[in-house]
């Protein structure tokens, strides 16, 4: 006889309580959410013409509030320099529910024929470049503003409130600024009225299109800066003798790093990685310089494995250097935590996803090594965080459209399911929740 275990407990008393939902109000949400499409479309298409950097995000975030207030919200804006957050109390008594999108773009320049294609010209780190939604984020606001213009119409219906977060610097603040969900947080946006219960998603250009795809537990890795200065001692290039040549202690480090993920972590647990992604030294052939910088990211999913690698990290450097007569110093920045998706929530919202998308097409997979700042909210209070497939399979593409890159798209009929999903977790927990 097979054990019933306590999740699997959970699970059926959470199927059988969400049955008892109202299907005519659930009927009535779907059917608004397929109405909205055309509205989707161009909102997500003015996003996408008029992408504007982290924390500089104005037009932006005027047209969101703009629309917000349009539709009768308690709105506040600008939160955390440029960021909106509105406010929907329902008909009826009950949990206090965020929603999320974020809304910054990023430092690429598109390479795309479309009509609505980016323009942009901006300047990050002193080097012009474009500007591009190329992770989906104007799809990401498309979806929150449909989800709030459909909650609005029904909010006699509701059991609740829903605070509606449209969150600036997902991708990181500019140098020397503070900015994305970690300023939200500080400045009291999961507060007054406190927040029960957060949901967010993400669009996934390498997922198909139809798909809902999410995990309990650790569904995004923690990602952590490392800088390294190796000094050595500078000579002429035709006398190595004469120096210790940080270029090579540099090299001797890349490859002892490697062995941190390979021999010295146990994998088995959680994936981890190390990666060196820059190296600078010297400026000119014949010349051995005093000194080498090399920057890499760290990617983790359980917080002991973290603090390991860390310091793995800085044995590992400063005894290779010590080893040749150099030094090194490391300095590691904590960025994002885990992106953690609460168990027993999951397992409590799974069958709305099920619902939202299709039985067979909510899938649960494997972590990823990408990072959301999501995980600051989720530290707080208890989230659920899952991505919705846009990858356009029946488009003939040449390659995949990856995240973050000039070719970066998305199929726009990957909205709707959005919209589906976070009007259906939302309605489901409402009336869940006792």
């Amino acid at each position: 006889m097979k054990k019933i275990t306590l999740s699997t407990l959970l699970l059926l008393w959470s199927t059988w309580v969400l049955s008892q939902t109202s299907p005519v109000l659930q009927a009535k949400l779907d059917q608004q959410a397929k109405d909205i499409e055309p509205k989707l479309i161009e909102w997500r298409r003015y996003f996408h013409q008029n992408p504007e950097l982290s924390n500089r995000e104005f037009k932006t975030g005027a047209r969101i509030a703009e629309q917000l207030r349009s539709l009768g919200m308690e709105v506040q804006y600008p939160v955390a320099k440029t960021g909106v957050v509105a406010l929907l109390k329902g008909g009826k008594p009950g949990p206090v529910v965020a929603l999320r999108a974020d809304i910054d773009a990023l430092p690429v320049t598109e390479r795309s024929s479309f009509p609505f294609a980016s323009k942009e010209r901006s300047t990050f780190n002193g080097i012009e470049t474009g500007v591009m939604h190329a992770c989906g984020h104007d799809g990401h606001m498309s979806i929150l503003l449909g989800v709030a213009e459909i909650l609005s119409r029904n909010k006699a219906d509701l059991k609740g409130t829903i605070k509606f977060i449209f969150q600036p610097a997902e991708e990181g603040a500019p140098p020397g600024e503070e900015g994305g969900a970690y300023l939200m947080i500080k400045e009291g946006v999961l507060d007054n009225p406190k927040v029960d219960v957060i949901f967010g998603l993400h669009l996934q250009s390498l997922v198909p299109l139809g798909t809902v795809a999410y995990r309990p537990e650790g569904l995004m890795a923690s990602v952590d800066n490392v800088n390294i200065k190796v000094k050595g001692r500078g000579a002429h290039g035709a006398t190595p003798w004469d120096s210790v040549d940080p270029i090579v202690v540099s090299s001797e480090i890349i490859l002892g790093l490697q062995t941190i993920v390979s021999r010295q972590t146990e994998l088995t647990k959680a994936a981890a990685v190390v990666t060196i992604g820059s190296m600078h030294a010297g400026i000119r052939r014949n010349i051995i310089p005093e000194e080498a910088i090399l920057e890499g990211t760290i990617r983790t999913f359980d917080a002991d494995m973290q603090k390991k690698v860390h310091e793995k990290i800085r044995t590992t450097a400063t005894k290779i250097a010590e080893s040749a007569g150099a030094t090194a110093e490391v300095g590691i920045d904590v960025l994002y935590p885990v992106t953690y998706n609460h168990v027993a929530l999951t397992e409590q919202m799974a069958p709305s996803l099920r619902r939202a998308a299709g039985a067979n097409n909510a899938k649960v997979i494997s972590p990823v090594t990408m990072a959301e700042d999501f995980s600051f909210y989720q530290q707080k209070v208890p989230g659920l965080f899952f991505f919705v497939g846009a990858y356009p399979s029946d488009m003939k593409l040449t390659a995949q459209p990856t995240h973050h890159t000039a070719d970066f798209m998305i199929d726009e009929r990957c909205l709707v399911i959005g919209v589906k999903s976070l009007l259906a977790l939302t309605t489901d927990y409402m009336y869940a929740k006792k």
